[in-house]
Formats: structure tokens, sequence, C-alpha cells
């Protein structure tokens, strides 16, 4: 390759995840993310180097990835495929021209990828189900009677749903700490992280019509990492009986690069035995999972930035239900899903302790504090605090990564 990338990058001649930017010089536009640069898709294809795949070139113009995502899978491969042949290529003749449509990251503003319609929030792994479950009712029937037989969710709320480096203010809301008093009002004291995957549907499907297990993925553009904000004291006093409203609507927060279905195919593992026997519908012939670790950073506000120390490390492949099982389930009442949705896949927690992907569960509802390397103490995120969360998968010398996805919390308003 005739860029020089580190190999440690995340964004490998393997990734090529597709982002929205901006400089000072342009306005917002599809880009591809390559080592420290970024693909101007727009000065590209200016320059040809789409002239044989059929498609709306004004579609890298845009402000959102939407209308290139709507252009099919059959476009997003060859995309693909084009860039890659023109960076291994030492000869390519795009070479010459590669200051017009290379912009280094570092002077790029980037931007929320999708135009977010609906949002769905899935509970997809069965740890966290289990140790919410063993903590605030009975850890002998932790998980509810339906749990693994359907993929639970709820219907989100898609417009407060920022990119990374977007911070929000603390929300308010109802709690009850004493249920003998009423309840009272005010800034939360229970902010928590929860560690999750976004899947962007790439293609929908018509209303009344269902989308198999087996054709599932074909509706999948790519993959962000999500961190699905909570308030968990307001959570505990409204939830009953519809589940969570204000403790998850204030602020949620994506990483700006989607990593395409293509990106992750090398990393797929089978999915655990998934017992009992679940309804034909939600059968298929290759349910698989991707091996993708993920990691959950801290940057006490005390230290203003200077350190950052690990939380947690999981991995996507901790997943019970798959991405196709969910696509299944949110469809097969007729429900059509558009290009440009969401799905969350719910807090993603191993079997470990250190895996476990909210505040809630590390500290198990607060009655064990973590204590950092540099001796702060956390229950719960305070007031200046930054969370990271990074993503990244790697098989030999094949590095594909997802970048992070940084808040910073300011006090309520």
């Amino acid at each position: 390759m005739w860029l020089s990338i580190d190999k440690n990058s995340d964004f490998s001649i393997h990734n090529l995840p597709f982002g929205i930017f901006s400089t000072p010089k342009t306005s917002k536009r599809v880009g591809v993310a390559l080592g420290p640069w970024i693909i101007d898709m727009t000065k590209l294809a200016d320059l040809g180097a789409f002239g044989g795949i059929d498609f709306d070139k004004n579609a890298f113009q845009k402000e959102f990835l939407n209308d290139f995502m709507a252009a099919g899978k059959t476009v997003r491969v060859g995309v693909r495929q084009v860039l890659q042949q023109i960076f291994e290529d030492p000869c390519s003749p795009f070479k010459g021209f590669a200051s017009d449509f290379l912009v280094p990251q570092k002077d790029a503003i980037l931007h929320i990828p999708v135009k977010v319609g609906d949002y769905t929030d899935f509970y997809s792994s069965e740890q966290h189900a289990f140790n919410v479950g063993a903590m605030f009712r009975d850890p002998q029937n932790a998980l509810f009677p339906n749990w693994k037989h359907l993929p639970v969710a709820y219907h989100g709320r898609a417009s407060s749903i920022f990119v990374s480096g977007t911070h929000f203010h603390r929300p308010k809301g109802q709690t009850c700490p004493d249920e003998t008093q009423p309840p009272i009002f005010g800034p939360t004291k229970r902010l928590d992280i929860e560690l999750e995957m976004a899947t962007i549907i790439g293609a929908g499907n018509e209303i009344g019509d269902c989308i198999s297990v087996d054709e599932a993925e074909e509706h999948v553009f790519g993959f962000l990492l999500f961190n699905d904000w909570s308030a968990r004291d307001i959570q505990k006093w409204e939830y009953v009986p519809l589940g969570p409203f204000l403790a998850k609507n204030f602020f949620s927060s994506v990483s700006p690069w989607v990593v395409t279905m293509e990106a992750l195919a090398p990393f797929r593992v089978p999915i655990t035995a998934q017992i009992p026997a679940v309804l034909p519908y939600l059968k298929g012939q290759h349910l698989q999972n991707f091996d993708v670790t993920l990691e959950v950073y801290i940057q006490p506000a005390e230290d203003k930035g200077q350190a950052e120390f690990l939380l947690c490390r999981s991995n996507f492949k901790n997943m019970y239900w798959t991405v196709a099982q969910q696509i299944a389930h949110h469809t097969i009442n007729g429900c059509n899903l558009n290009v440009g949705d969401m799905l969350a896949s719910g807090t993603i927690s191993g079997k470990e302790p250190d895996s476990f992907g909210s505040l809630l569960e590390l500290t198990w509802g607060g009655k064990n504090p973590i204590t950092l390397p540099n001796g702060l103490i956390r229950k719960f995120v305070e007031d200046y605090d930054t969370i990271i969360i990074r993503g990244f998968a790697q098989k030999g010398e094949i590095r594909v990564g997802f970048g992070e996805v940084k808040t910073t919390i300011l006090p309520a308003k």
C-alpha cells in the first residue's frame, strides 16, 4: 500500500468505515477513514474513481449516509473494492491526486453519520439481564420467563442521539429514595453508562412484510459504538409498568465511523447454544456473533483529563440474541424498518466481573465502589467525568477498529 498506515491503526485498509465530515473549507460530506486520513469521497468521485459503479454519486455530497446506504449492498461492496484497489496499487493513476482527496483527520470535524429515523434498544446480553435480575429480584429466578424465548426490546428516542465529542448536562427527574415518603425532584445521583453496539439498517422492508433470520444481515449496513446513558435512580422510580422513559431519553452517544458488515466478516464466531430451543422464526442456518473487543475508560474530573483508567473490557460476542434474530423479531409482526434505523444491542456484559458493561453491575448497585488506580472512588459518573468507549477486532495482522465515543458530563442546568 502506498500510504503509510500504522499497523495498530483502527482504520486499516481492511476496514474503510464510512462517516460524515467537514472542514473549515468544505461542507458536510461522506468520508472514509484510512489511517490518520479521511478520503473525501466527493473529490474522489469527481476524479472518476467510481465510474464503473451504477449509482448517484451525489450521495457523497449529502450530510448523512442515508442516501448512500439506500443505494444497496452491491454499491457498498463495489465502492470498498475500488478503494482497496486504489490504495494497494503502487501505480494507481489516483496516487498523483492524493492531496486533492485525502484530508488529515486532525483537520476535520466529524458529525453524526446517519439520520436516525427510529431507534430500538434491545436487551440481548444474558449476563447483563441475569445481573440486573439477581440484583433487584431473585438470583434463583433472575431472568423473566420470556427472556430466552424472544429478544426483549423497547422503542427509544432518536432525537437525542449525538456523535462522540458532544457533551450533555446531568439530567433531572423524579426519584424516590424512600418509598414511604413522596418522590422528590432533582438531578440524578446515579448516572450510568451502558456499553453497547448499534446496528445501522441499510435496507428496509415494506409495512406488513417480515424479514427472515437468514435474510436479516442483507438489511444491515454496519455498526457503531453506542453508549446508552441511563439515570438509574430515575429509572427505578418510573419504570413500572411500561419501562424506562426519562431515565434514558435524555442522551445517547455514538461513534462517528460506521464499520461495514464486509469489514467484520473475518471476525464471525459461533453463538452460544440457545436453550431452550427458540421458535422457528428465530432459527437460522448460520447464526453468528462478532468477536469485537469493547473497552470503557474513565477520565475522572479530578484529573482534568490528564489520566484515563479502564473500567471494563467486554466483547460483542457476549450476545445471546444475534443481530439477525433481533431484526427477524422486530419485523415478525409486519413492522417496517427504514434506511438509517438504529438497533442498539443492550448492555454487553461478560461472565467475569471486570467485563460487566455498566457501573450498575461493576459496583453492584453502588454497594461496591470502584477504587481507581489514582485512589479516586466511583459508584456512578460524576460531573466533569469523561467516559470513552473503544472497540476493535483483531485477527493476526488484520485490525478493524471503531475509533471511540467520548463524552463529558456537565452539571445539571
